[in-house]
């Protein structure tokens, strides 16, 4: 089954746009699961148990892994392992922010495609599309291209002028011409009306924003801005603010419902 189809089936399964970030840092951690052998597996654990019913998504970030090493890096495999096994329905969307030229691109490609054997990842897309072709090989899989990024001091180069258009649009033009199937796009829901136009340009193809809880905005208006003719479309991410939250499942159900109340209005 391909990413999308998967997707799509967990979107309407769970009624829900909500992707939860798995980026554990141990000194948040509960300090039960802090004494643990495993303490990063078993957080993963504790909050896919008690939110598989309310997501699309996960997406674990590598970086939050690699900072504790190989062990984090084995965590992370557990983690990964413990979803298909369990979960198997539920999309996982590698966030390793890859990109580099030809050989290099393509181990890139078979690490996070085959090793880690997820759904999706997401790619720079600066590099052109020779460096992408080793992500595209695989069919099934989904190439999340980074088009405009969440954080403050994002528009010092995605927003510098290019022929009187930004470059982030620019860059998202030039990918629209491709006519990709299993490509999909990241734009941060800090920018809503960047976010509105890659929609326009990219009407069937699936967004993953972040942004929406710790990083501040607007909820309604980044849905509104990114879901497609469907109301679907859009993967929300959220990360910091639902699995750090004293009541995780309750965070995020009320996070879930938020996005819903913005679709159907």
């Amino acid at each position: 089954m391909d990413f999308k189809t998967k997707l799509e089936n967990t979107v309407n399964k769970n009624n829900s746009l909500l992707c939860i970030g798995l980026d554990p840092e141990i000194p948040k951690i509960p300090s039960a699961l802090r004494k643990k052998s495993q303490p990063i597996f078993s957080f993963n654990k504790s909050i896919i148990d008690s939110t598989h019913d309310l997501v699309c998504a996960y997406k674990p970030n590598i970086a939050f892994y690699e900072a504790y090493g190989l062990n984090g890096l084995k965590q992370l495999k557990l983690t990964i392992d413990y979803l298909k096994k369990n979960y198997p329905d539920i999309p996982i969307i590698l966030d390793a922010k890859r990109a580099d030229i030809g050989n290099t691109a393509k181990m890139y490609a078979r690490a996070v495609f085959e090793y880690w054997n997820v759904d999706a990842a997401t790619v720079y897309p600066q590099y052109g599309l020779d460096s992408l072709l080793p992500f595209f090989a695989y069919p099934e899989k989904c190439t999340i291209l980074i088009i405009k990024t969440s954080n403050p001091d994002s528009g010092m180069f995605y927003d510098l002028k290019v022929n009187d258009q930004p470059f982030y649009l620019r860059v998202a033009k030039e990918i629209a011409k491709w006519k990709r199937n299993n490509l999909g796009l990241f734009v941060g829901a800090t920018y809503p009306g960047e976010l509105k136009n890659i929609r326009y340009l990219f009407p069937n193809t699936p967004i993953l924003t972040a942004g929406i809880g710790a990083q501040g905005a607007k909820t309604t208006e980044a849905v509104l801005s990114g879901i497609d003719k469907n109301k679907q479309g859009l993967i929300c991410n959220a990360s910091r603010a639902i699995i750090y939250d004293k009541s995780v499942r309750a965070k995020a159900r009320q996070t879930r419902d938020i996005i819903n109340q913005a679709r159907y209005g």
